[in-house]
């Protein structure tokens, strides 16, 4: 636990070299004030990084139709959390009585998967979670964004294949592996495990020509649909392909399965 949290703090402070840069750059503008000022509400011991306000590339051209167009969007600063939820942080809501108990129970009550990402989770279930703990589930364009950063990289480390070394894919351990196992997978920002471990389910309904006229500044998704977004890919994502950062994945909001968790966002009025 101590060394996980090492680790955290040194790519917090990478995030911030390279917020800095953009800064410099001229690229973003940001409150100083918010980089310490952490107004987050502390339900479980999540950590959280802040991502600044600014423009950002999504999507992708070279992808399929309901990734494109390559476009530009606005977002509001916000805050994500460092990883996936786990399942000690999932029980503590269950054991709190804002969350149902999630299904693959001989799993989630194993205390040696502790800070394995909690799994068998509906899109009800994430978004009561996200609510208990005073958050919400992040949108696909504040996912993306946390992924890839400002310079439209394909995947959360830059634009190089995956790797065993950067994310748990391919079933190349066969199972979850406990969350932040993968520092060199890191983000722009220093969130880690983006890709691999499991898929995470976002706000937003599916709509496969939703970026055809998708909002240029905070887009929140179609307002009714049948299916939700997920990201990132999981443990069993064969092709890295899979983990790209722009990629698009949907299920029935129901749907609970052994590769799919989440995290949560937060954003300050």
């Amino acid at each position: 636990m101590i060394n996980r949290k090492k680790r955290s703090v040194v790519f917090q402070v990478i995030g911030l070299i390279f917020l800095l840069v953009f800064i410099l750059a001229g690229v973003v503008s940001i409150n100083f004030s918010d980089l310490f000022n952490e107004p987050f509400p502390a339900k479980t011991d999540m950590e959280m990084v802040l991502i600044p306000a600014g423009k950002f590339i999504m999507g992708a051209d070279d992808s399929d139709r309901d990734q494109r167009p390559l476009h530009e969007v606005y977002l509001d600063t916000y805050w994500m959390d460092m990883t996936e939820v786990t399942n000690a942080q999932y029980r503590a809501c269950v054991n709190d009585g804002g969350c149902m108990k999630p299904g693959g129970s001989e799993y989630y009550i194993d205390e040696s998967l502790d800070d394995h990402p909690v799994i068998y989770i509906s899109w009800f279930d994430a978004r009561d979670f996200c609510a208990w703990a005073g958050k919400r589930l992040p949108t696909e364009a504040e996912w993306e964004k946390a992924a890839r950063g400002m310079d439209g990289r394909r995947f959360p480390w830059g634009d190089s294949p995956a790797a065993e070394s950067l994310a748990n894919f391919d079933d190349n351990i066969n199972k979850t592996m406990p969350v932040g196992s993968y520092p060199n997978g890191a983000s722009p920002y220093g969130l880690l495990d983006l890709v691999g471990n499991v898929w995470e389910w976002t706000a937003d309904w599916y709509d496969d020509n939703y970026y055809q006229t998708a909002p240029k500044k905070n887009p929140l998704g179609p307002e009714i649909g049948d299916r939700k977004v997920l990201r990132g890919g999981s443990w069993f994502s064969l092709v890295d392909i899979v983990l790209r950062a722009n990629l698009r994945k949907k299920k029935p909001p129901e749907v609970r399965d052994y590769g799919t968790g989440f995290r949560c966002v937060f954003q300050a009025d």
